[in-house]
């Protein structure tokens, strides 16, 4: 990834940030047939080895747990908040006609090794912590135990777990840190205006 040094991420809590808040991820592989892409959503334990682990599950019909009998090379991109931005939005374009569109954004590639975890125990407790994060806002949470366990059983049984070591992660925050501060908050304003919430509010402290 492209990464001018103005716009690189590298401290640990803001790029499990953009993972927990954005946690669908995108598992890129590589094998036999070339590159694929399944689109997961993940859970990130940043403690555990040196990097943090991310684990998942897939349908038992998505052939890209059969593509890695062993430890696989793997990367996952976690894309944050992002929206393109107008030249008309930065007040010195008014002045000197000296700005062009751009698009801002938040990323994290997670490189690591995905190794299959095609036992029960170990996908009940993903879906049970995925279910557990995803559920907690709402008034009355579901929860496994809310359906039959025959049903739970048999829905588990169609799934297979992935767990992927993190070797390295990669961190870009494209926030107009490269321009002056008055155009910078001049386009987190339009797009707080435009209801970007997040992303205005990243670039007014980037």
């Amino acid at each position: 990834m492209y990464t001018p040094a103005h716009f690189a991420e590298t401290r640990p809590e803001e790029l499990a940030r953009i993972i927990r808040s954005h946690p669908l991820g995108t598992l890129v592989t590589h094998g036999a047939q070339g590159l694929d892409a399944n689109h997961l959503p993940f859970e990130l334990d940043p403690d555990a080895g040196a990097h943090g682990m991310l684990t998942a599950h897939v349908a038992r019909a998505n052939p890209v747990w059969q593509n890695c009998p062993g430890e696989c090379p793997v990367m996952v991109i976690f894309r944050g908040a992002e929206s393109y931005v107008s030249p008309n939005w930065y007040p010195s374009k008014h002045e000197t006609h000296r700005q062009v569109p751009t698009w801002n954004y938040e990323v994290v590639h997670a490189h690591g090794m995905l190794t299959i975890r095609d036992d029960e125990r170990f996908v009940r407790g993903v879906v049970g912590r995925l279910t557990r994060r995803h559920e907690a806002g709402e008034p009355r949470p579901w929860k496994m135990s809310d359906s039959s366990a025959e049903f739970i059983d048999s829905m588990l049984r169609n799934i297979v777990g992935i767990e992927i070591a993190i070797t390295s992660l990669e961190g870009k925050r494209k926030l107009s840190q490269n321009k002056d501060e008055r155009d910078r908050l001049g386009a987190a304003e339009a797009l707080q205006a435009r209801e970007q919430t997040e992303l205005a509010q990243r670039m007014r402290a980037p």
